[in-house]
């Protein structure tokens, strides 16, 4: 990792308010990148800017519902006419869903759940997918989950939705083999974010992967020199489990 092995390349990054999202902004700046941030959350688009100027970093902040088809419908010629181009795009935003029975999740929930954590990458990809072209290294990274692959009672709707993520990102990097733009899959484990909070009340996140080691991790994804594809990085859990 050099200070500056992302200086000139432009990153997006969505859920960029808090936890991982945050991090992986602040990790970006520090490498050089002018960080695009995305998220709903205004205050913390703010925080995050002020982090990311007071380390000599460059950003520009997007208040937006990405689950609105009409809002993020105008990114793409917003994006290319201020920047021309995209060098990548780290999906991270994503919800929990509700922690119940399979036979017993109601169908907006289920909807919910899976217009967050599939619906709006697979959106967020055609969307974006002509402003990668124009990067002579284009790279995407998500965030996915070891829970769409062991699969655990009542994590239903998140594991469907992560397991189809998986998918759609391998079948999208697959698709790209042969030219610049690269795609892979990151599993943070736990993490000390709010999802996990959620998730899991009472736990003691101070035994917990810290956010900003992930956030390090994903802006190791988008650099130029990193040219796997389709492959999934699962970062080591601090229990060592």
């Amino acid at each position: 990792m050099s200070s500056d092995a992302l200086k000139g390349r432009i990153i997006l990054i969505t859920g960029a308010s808090r936890g991982i999202g945050y991090a992986a902004g602040v990790a970006c700046a520090k490498r050089g990148a002018t960080v695009i941030g995305l998220a709903r959350t205004v205050s913390g688009l703010e925080k995050l800017d002020d982090e990311i100027r007071s380390v000599g970093g460059q950003t520009t902040l997007i208040p937006v519902d990405i689950t609105q088809e009409e809002a993020i419908g105008r990114l793409p010629a917003v994006l290319d006419e201020r920047f021309g181009r995209l060098d990548g795009v780290i999906l991270n935003a994503g919800i929990l869903g509700p922690l119940t029975a399979v036979s017993e999740v109601l169908g907006k929930e289920w909807h919910e759940t899976f217009t967050m954590n599939l619906h709006v990458n697979l959106a967020m990809l055609q969307l974006l997918h002509p402003l990668l072209q124009k990067s002579e290294s284009g790279r995407v990274a998500a965030v996915t989950s070891r829970a769409g692959r062991v699969f655990k009672p009542f994590w239903g709707p998140y594991a469907a939705s992560k397991a189809a993520l998986d998918a759609l990102i391998k079948t999208y990097a697959a698709e790209q083999e042969t030219g610049a733009i690269r795609a892979n899959l990151l599993d943070p484990g736990p993490t000390a974010t709010a999802m996990r909070e959620l998730a899991m009340p009472g736990e003691d996140q101070s035994k917990l992967t810290p956010p900003e080691i992930i956030g390090e991790c994903l802006a190791d994804m988008v650099e130029a020199s990193y040219t796997d594809n389709g492959e999934m990085v699962v970062v080591p859990r601090a229990d060592g489990t």
